[in-house]
Parts: C-alpha cells; sequence; structure tokens
C-alpha cells in the first residue's frame, strides 16, 4: 500500500499536469485471461479482464488519452474493440481485424487512443472468434468536462448495468455450431452484470443461483448505464413501479423522457435517471427479458433485485408484464421517440444542435440489404448486398500503409446487385468530407443491429416494408438521436445519415453475432486525397501478420508490461523537474542553499 506521502506526490503530479499539460494520460494493465464461474449453476470458462467478470470500467473524461496494455492470456488471438468510441484519425486502435493484427496467446500490446470530444457510456468487448459470448466486456464511462454542464441535476449515485444472452456452452462450441448452420437456439439465460437470475419462479430458476443486488436508499436519484452486451437477442428492461427518465444514448443526451420499459437491441446503451420514490415495502425485480420470441424462451429471463434500504421483506409474485406491448409496432415506435436534445451542450459548449444535419446535402448513398445464413462455395456465410467479408490475413489499415495490392478492393456495390452471392473483401468508398446516407434492409426473420465505428450517426427514419425514394418524407431531419448502434426490424427498414469527417478505415458491421461472424460486415474507406496527414502514422508497436509477417520482431511483444499507473498522466519526468524548478526558485529566494 503506498504510503501517504507517495499519494500526496503522486496526487500533486497529476495536478500539475492537468494545469500545465496537455490532456491527460491515464494508464492501465490488464490480463484477459479464462476464469471459472457458474453463472446459471453450470460451471464453465468465462473471459476475465485482471479476474474480473465483467471486467473493470474505464472511468475517464472527455479529451483524456487512455493508454492499455492488454496481455492475452488466452489459449487464442485476441483483440478489444471500444464500441462507440470514435477514434478521431487514429482507426489504428479500433481492435478489429481490418485495422489491427490480432494480439497472439501469450503476447501483450498497448493500445494508446484519446476520447476527443466525447462524453456518454459505453462498452468494450472481445472482437474475434466468436469470443464475446464468452465474456470480456466492460463498462467505459466518458465524464463532461467541469466547463460543460450536464443537462440535469447530479445523480446521486452511478451504477452500470450489462445484459447478455447467455449459452453454458462455450464460445468455440458455439462458434462451430454456427460454422455448421446451426441456428443458436434459446439462450440458457439472460445474465445481469455476470449473474444470474433471482429466483422468481421455482419451476423456472434452480436453487442456488447468484444474482445482482442494486442496493439503493429512498429518495435519491441514480444514473442507470444499462448495455445490451448479448450476442443475439434484443432485450426489454425495466424496473417494476419504477419510471425510467432516459439522458442519454451512445455519447448523445436526449429529449428526456418517461418509459416504462425500454427495448435495447445487441450492442446498444442507455442512460436512465431512477428515482426511488416508492414506499418499499418489498424489493423490486429488475428484469431483462427476450423480445418478439414465443413461450420456449420463458427461462431465459434475467432478474435482479432492486433494494432499498428501508425495504420491508424480499420481492415476490409475478414479473412486471409488458401490458400487450410485446410486438414490433410498439417497439418501432419506442425507437422513433427518442429524440436528440438539440438545446444541450455535451462534449463542446455549443448546443448539440448547432451541427444541422437536415441541411447537408446528401453526397453517396447506400441502400444494404442483409440475407440470413446461406451456402456460398459450401459453407454457411452471411451477406450484405450479396457479398460475404472475407478478412484477408493482413489488416487493412497495414496494407493501405504499405500499399499492398490484392488485398482489398473499394467497390463495395451501393445496391444489392443482380447476381450469385459472393465471398470477398469489398469496401465502401467514403468521400472524405461527404455526407453518406444508408438505408439498412433487413430481410431476415430476427432484429437485427448495425455498428459503425469511428462515428455517431444520425437515427433519421425507420418503419416496416422495403424503403424506397419516397421513404425520405418521413425523415427527422431535426433531432434524430446520434449514435453508433441502430436497430432494424424484421422485414423493415432504418436509415441514418453520417458526416464522414473522420479519415480511416472503419468496421461497419452487424452486431448480432451469429451474423458478423459468418460476414456481415464492410468496412468504409474514407481518406483524404488531398492530406495524408488527416490520420495518425502507424504505432511504433505495431503487430505485423500476414504479407507483412517478416517486419514482426521476434518475441518482441512478449510479457512486457508498462508499469504504469493507472491514476496519473504523461510526461512525468517533465513535471518532475518543474517540481525541482520550483523548489529550487523557492529555496533560492529564501537564501538557502539546495
Amino acid at each position: 500500500m503506498p504510503s501517504l506521502s507517495s499519494w500526496f506526490f503522486t496526487t500533486l503530479l497529476c495536478f500539475l499536469d492537468v494545469t500545465f499539460a496537455g490532456d491527460p494520460y491515464v494508464f492501465y494493465d490488464w490480463t484477459v485471461t479464462y476464469t471459472s464461474a457458474s453463472p446459471l449453476g453450470v460451471k464453465q470458462k468465462v473471459i476475465g479482464i485482471n479476474g474480473q467478470f465483467p471486467g473493470p470500467t474505464l472511468n475517464i473524461t472527455t479529451n483524456w488519452n487512455v493508454v492499455i496494455n492488454v496481455k492475452n492470456n488466452l489459449d487464442e488471438p485476441l483483440l478489444l474493440t471500444w464500441n462507440g468510441i470514435q477514434h478521431r484519425k487514429n482507426s489504428w486502435q479500433d481492435g478489429v481485424s481490418g485495422t489491427n493484427c490480432p494480439i497472439p496467446a501469450g503476447w501483450n500490446w498497448t493500445y494508446e487512443f484519446q476520447v476527443k470530444d466525447q462524453i456518454g457510456s459505453f462498452f468494450y468487448f472481445p472482437s474475434l472468434n466468436f469470443q464475446k459470448a464468452a465474456g470480456g466486456y466492460g463498462s467505459i464511462i466518458i465524464n463532461n468536462r467541469p466547463v460543460i454542464p450536464v443537462p440535469f441535476g447530479l445523480p446521486d449515485g452511478d451504477i452500470t448495468l450489462f445484459l447478455s444472452d447467455w449459452y453454458t456452452r462455450s464460445h468455440k462450441d458455439l462458434r462451430k455450431d454456427v460454422e455448421n448452420g446451426v441456428d443458436l437456439g434459446v439462450p440458457d439465460g439472460v445474465l445481469i452484470n455476470g449473474l444470474g437470475p433471482y429466483r422468481y419462479d421455482d419451476n423456472l430458476v434452480p436453487n442456488g443461483i447468484s444474482y445482482q443486488i442494486i442496493n439503493v436508499e429512498p429518495g435519491k436519484t441514480y444514473r442507470l448505464r444499462v448495455h445490451n452486451v448479448g450476442i443475439s437477442s434484443s432485450l426489454n428492461f425495466r424496473i417494476q413501479n419504477h419510471n425510467l427518465l432516459l439522458v442519454e444514448t451512445e455519447g448523445s443526451y436526449t429529449v428526456q423522457q418517461n418509459y416504462t420499459n425500454m427495448d435495447i437491441h445487441v450492442g446498444q446503451s442507455y442512460s436512465f435517471l431512477v428515482t426511488m420514490d416508492q414506499n418499499a415495502s418489498t424489493d423490486y425485480y429488475i428484469v431483462a427479458s427476450p423480445r418478439f420470441v414465443n413461450s420456449s424462451w420463458a427461462r431465459a429471463t434475467g432478474v435482479a433485485i432492486l433494494h432499498y434500504s428501508n425495504s420491508l421483506g424480499p420481492a415476490s409474485g409475478p414479473l412486471p408484464s409488458l401490458l400487450g406491448e410485446d410486438d414490433p409496432s410498439f417497439s418501432i415506435n419506442q425507437a422513433r421517440s427518442i429524440r436528440w436534445n438539440v438545446s444541450a451542450g455535451a462534449a463542446r459548449p455549443n448546443p448539440q444542435g448547432s451541427f444541422k444535419y437536415g441541411d447537408i446535402t446528401v453526397t453517396d448513398v447506400y441502400v444494404i440489404l442483409n440475407r440470413p445464413p446461406e451456402l456460398i462455395n459450401g459453407k454457411w456465410r452471411t451477406t450484405l448486398n450479396g457479398i460475404s467479408y472475407f478478412p484477408p490475413s493482413t489488416p487493412l489499415k497495414l496494407a493501405q500503409q504499405f500499399k499492398i495490392l490484392g488485398v482489398y478492393k473499394i467497390d463495395f456495390p451501393n445496391r444489392l446487385m443482380n447476381r450469385p452471392p459472393k465471398v470477398d473483401t469489398s469496401l465502401i468508398n467514403g468521400t472524405y468530407r461527404g455526407f453518406m446516407e444508408i438505408i439498412f434492409q433487413n430481410n431476415d426473420t430476427t432484429v437485427q443491429s448495425y455498428h459503425l465505428d469511428g462515428y455517431a450517426f444520425f437515427v433519421v427514419g425507420m418503419d416496416f416494408g422495403v424503403w424506397t425514394e419516397n421513404s425520405r418524407s418521413t425523415y427527422n431531419k431535426w433531432d434524430g438521436v446520434a449514435r453508433s448502434t441502430t436497430q432494424v426490424f424484421p422485414g423493415a427498414w432504418t436509415a441514418i445519415l453520417v458526416s464522414l469527417d473522420n479519415a480511416g478505415i472503419w468496421n461497419l458491421r452487424a452486431e448480432n453475432l451469429n451474423s458478423w461472424y459468418l460476414g456481415q460486415e464492410v468496412y468504409v474507406h474514407v481518406v483524404n486525397p488531398e492530406k495524408d496527414t488527416d490520420e495518425n502514422t502507424l504505432p511504433n508497436n505495431a503487430i505485423f501478420c500476414g504479407l507483412l509477417s517478416s517486419l514482426q520482431r521476434d518475441q518482441s511483444h512478449k510479457f512486457q508490461f508498462s508499469g504504469g499507473s493507472p491514476f496519473c498522466s504523461n510526461s512525468l519526468i517533465l513535471l518532475f523537474m518543474l517540481f525541482l524548478a520550483l523548489l529550487e526558485t523557492l529555496f533560492g529566494m529564501s537564501g538557502v542553499e539546495l
């Protein structure tokens, strides 16, 4: 344990860095490894970070620089990606197969990125090999700078809830099933913060399962950051007898509205303010249940407990129902009701609505049609516009950097072509500083979520049926919410608008893991043709693989940890010298010789 003096000195250095230097740095050392857990009463291997499942929280502030040294102690390659973090001009840190070589087993690699001009609630997770089905996820909280007011009162507490459909089969068995065309089937349960359900029904929930208890004080208001970190299930979130005041989603402050429940689709994140205004005659249920499914899914319900300090007894009786709201039309209307708070500032002092996206001329239009799994060249694949993405052994960013021909093509079609489906490495050609309209058309039988790295996009419309040019008349051109993950209902479309002002190669993917794993992804290639300094340079610690394997120094990334403190910032040597100079000045003025 550090002494009081060393703590004081570290704190002083951090203060000096914030006061006199640039944006602060924070340092973390993470070991990603398997650990044993029994969330549903069956012992299994899960992926933990520093022994934690879910993993540690990144609690940071706008513009901070984050340095995370990740040691891969799994038995297969690993990458972590940062859902919703934009990595301005720095897709090298995105942590997906198109931007980074995987971290081999037994190696470590250091991510370094800035959360430039961002606030809000996000999460990270492993992006390769179906590993997300085993965990490895954790929370990212980006706080406002003190000079930017938050558009609601300071909550009495801040609570993170991870919702996830869960299987007792290993992620390796699940990915084999998906490769062989076997449906994932009904999840074995739904976890809340990595724990199984409270025993609300003796016939559905076995005895002895650990469950999440959220302890609260009567009359207090708490901020709940709720993430769907599952692999394929849309989940409805609700708290018995309590309203959910929506205030933020994925880095955007929203118009503040009360909801009794909220559909949260795979990869999505929301912040609610919840006031403890009940009489606490009992504890209250916190529920996460799958949407648009039949009665065979009854056991797949996540249940935690909200416990007031003056509660008179345990929760009992039936779970709060959806009162006939279990249909897609209710859900799509709820999604349309989520709007941008145009008068609130976010990461910058100017109001969010000062960016008038509805007045910008669209430069590129892509209508992207998905299809359920189908056999292509004898293997089960999923497609976007008839193309199933093939990840090359050399990441796209490295191929671009070293001008290697033949690794990818920039010819992704802007509509479904009249040709057989194929497997290919085809990229979207994004116009730098252009304004792109993307329409997702869902021909699958389940809700699909789509996520774009590097950006927040505006969700301007969604409806059932087939999108046509006339559908634009229904677009929200004023306060459509800006976010990074949107849902598309089966037999329906969703339209987004995105300003391509962030140079790089950015992953556009299905967040439903089975769809993503079988090829439902594409990369958006955004390059400034006049000024290549709009992107960060190749990191000095880059791992090389594929056609560039010969550039990799042998064992250069094995077992090297940064030794940095998670509390302080950059330029410590410079600050230490500044501190000594200050002391010398003070003592010199007193006539004391150092």
